[in-house]
């Protein structure tokens, strides 16, 4: 059985065995596989563009370019050792002596013999080897039993070489997959971090907004108990004018028993004067309201101008007079509440 028969029936592709045959110069099972094992993963190329591998350049350049059979390597074996006369001799003799006739060559380093030069160089390759000899064993052809264990051997060497390349490229799909999970998480941690800051954007932006709102509606407010003040004013004199009365704020003098009058209730004044400050600290707060204004509208004026108030849980008190102010006088009117015309709150 040759060389191709015995790659054949191993199952491998003609195309990749001829390929390798080819490639190594047919220098026996062990290259061949090798060839094969090594380039599994490349296309074959056109055939009629391979050569044999540098390992067999050595022979064939002796023989003037053209492969050499056994006796021809033999031949130049002898020429090397005897010169060309006694090469021609012991070659024409037939090799008479045993001592003179070189049938294999041998390496001194591992004791293996070889058919011929070509095996003998790939030996060289592949272990690193440089010492050899010739030697007048013959390299006997294998039995049916040797073929049959040798290619037992080529199998469970070719399943161990699969098995480690399966093995390095189980590794490599495993640290590719490390590195793809790894960019993976620093995307999400990327996309986290975004949505985080959106999230705080967001936040400062609808408590911009609250606070503008607070203050607007504010605005509004005192615009409104301003509108009822210059209406109160308004009808105020109408009433003085009709009856014949002095006009509440004009200094036109009219007779009147001023030494008799009473003294002006504070019940009449209109509007109220108010500092508010917060129990906390910081800078007061100011402002002019109705009289007839509830104290939650106190509160909601506060709640304009600080976030750290909330209409619904601040608290008001006296200091002078003390006094704390439940939540049900927020309904009650500064009047009723005997802070007009001015005050001084603790809000809380």
């Amino acid at each position: 059985m040759s060389d191709q028969d015995v790659l054949l029936s191993m199952g491998f592709d003609p195309a990749r065995v001829e390929w390798a045959l080819k490639a190594t110069g047919n220098r026996g099972l062990q290259p061949a596989m090798d060839h094969i094992i090594g380039n599994e993963g490349n296309p074959v190329p056109d055939l009629s563009s391979v050569t044999s591998s540098g390992s067999s350049g050595g022979a064939a350049a002796a023989s003037g370019g053209e492969p050499m059979d056994e006796d021809d390597e033999d031949l130049e074996a002898l020429r090397a050792v005897y010169g060309p006369t006694g090469a021609a001799g012991a070659q024409s003799s037939g090799g008479g002596s045993a001592d003179v006739e070189a049938k294999s060559i041998k390496c001194s380093q591992c004791g293996k013999i070889f058919k011929n030069t070509a095996l003998a160089n790939f030996h060289a390759e592949k272990s690193g080897h440089d010492q050899f000899e010739e030697s007048v064993e013959e390299v006997k052809p294998l039995t049916e039993e040797e073929k049959k264990q040798k290619l037992v051997e080529l199998r469970e060497k070719m399943d161990a070489k699969r098995a480690v390349k399966a093995k390095e490229e189980a590794k490599a799909n495993q640290a590719n997959e490390a590195i793809r999970r790894k960019s993976g998480k620093d995307i999400n941690e990327l996309r986290e971090d975004i949505k985080t800051k959106e999230a705080i954007k967001e936040a400062e932006k609808r408590r911009k907004e609250k606070l503008d709102d607070a203050k607007a509606r504010a605005a509004i407010k005192a615009q409104i108990e301003e509108d009822k003040r210059a209406r109160a004013e308004r009808a105020a004199r109408e009433k003085a004018l009709r009856e014949g009365q002095p006009v509440p704020g004009s200094s036109v003098p009219v007779a009147a028993p001023a030494p008799t009058a009473p003294r002006t209730s504070g019940k009449d004044y209109p509007e109220t004067r108010l500092q508010i400050r917060l129990a906390s600290g910081g800078q007061p707060y100011t402002t002019t309201l109705s009289s007839d204004a509830t104290l939650r509208e106190v509160a909601e004026f506060l709640a304009g101008q600080t976030l750290a108030v909330d209409v619904e849980s601040v608290s008001f008190a006296q200091h002078f007079p003390r006094k704390a102010f439940p939540r049900s006088d927020f309904s009650r009117t500064l009047r009723e509440l005997g802070l007009t015309p001015s005050a001084v709150l603790i809000a809380s």
